[in-house]
């Protein structure tokens, strides 16, 4: 059962990051999830603060504020002439470094360190259990991801086509009369509460590899949106599966195995992928030199 709850888990996680990280791949704003898995930090542990309690609603609508704040911030030092690397770099530094000044002042004693939030550990998520009036419904885990993932699930399919238009065009879909900005900060809400919710499980630094890697993998492979974000929840998910069991057989961390698992996937798309892999590619100028020359 236990191997169940984990791999549960995991596909859930990697489901959520699959989805949001194909938008983010086609904006060029992979590495906004990173930024925002290290803001959110603050928000943690003032929500900490605030409850006393670590499993509270109001961790994550403050970790998603902070998401937000960050993903505001790095606009607006974008739009006074800072260049987009730089602005996320100044943004989550400084958040996650307030984050951290926060727990060495207030809660030293609480496991809010690098664990709990940048690593975690998916092999203890079954001990951590949901219990309604005597009744184990299962990790607490699985209830938020699952939860995470319906909404994320409802909201890109209500807004879809707005979402896919301000992915491939965003000028277009500016005069068209679609919100941008509203769906921009949308999204990323949605990246902030997929990164908070998978926190107890794989980490928030790992995260960024599920969000990220997939979603690239499915980028080689297919010039569709929605068969895109298909092959990337499937990447993630065999990710999972061989993390998983390649970890208990080298007895090492499950997470770290999953994102290898998922750089591995990456390597022979990019290797093997029919349109955009890099061995169809020699072929195809190989081919075209042959018939250049016997021209």
């Amino acid at each position: 059962m236990t191997t169940f709850w984990i791999l549960l888990t995991g596909s859930l996680v990697a489901s959520c990051c699959g989805i949001l990280g194909a938008f983010l791949v086609l904006r060029r704003m992979a590495m906004i999830g990173d930024a925002i898995s290290h803001s959110v930090m603050p928000g943690i542990v003032i929500a900490y603060l605030l409850s006393g309690s670590r499993d509270s609603l109001l961790m994550l609508a403050a970790a998603m504020l902070c998401g937000l704040l960050a993903v505001f911030l790095i606009q607006l030092f974008q739009q006074h002439g800072i260049q987009s690397d730089a602005s996320i770099g100044v943004v989550f530094t400084a958040m996650f470094a307030f984050g951290v000044l926060l727990v060495s002042l207030f809660a030293r004693q609480i496991h809010l360190d690098q664990d709990a939030i940048l690593y975690g550990e998916i092999a203890y998520v079954h001990w951590n259990t949901w219990t309604v009036y005597g009744f184990d419904l299962g990790p607490k885990a699985v209830w938020l991801l699952g939860s995470t993932l319906l909404v994320i699930v409802l909201v890109i399919g209500l807004f879809y086509k707005q979402f896919k238009l301000c992915a491939f065009d965003p000028a277009l879909a500016a005069a068209l009369g679609i919100p941008v900005a509203l769906f921009h900060y949308l999204l990323m809400g949605l990246v902030s509460m997929a990164t908070v919710s998978s926190f107890e499980s794989v980490g928030a630094i790992l995260v960024v590899g599920l969000l990220v890697i997939p979603a690239s993998t499915a980028y080689l492979l297919t010039d569709r949106l929605g068969t895109m974000i298909g092959l990337s929840v499937v990447a993630g998910i065999v990710s999972t599966v061989l993390g998983y069991y390649t970890a208990a057989w080298l007895d090492a961390s499950i997470a770290g195995c999953i994102v290898c698992a998922a750089s591995l996937l990456f390597i022979l798309a990019f290797l093997f992928s029919p349109s955009h892999g890099l061995i169809a590619k020699k072929l195809r100028q190989r081919q075209l030199a042959s018939e250049s020359a016997a021209a």
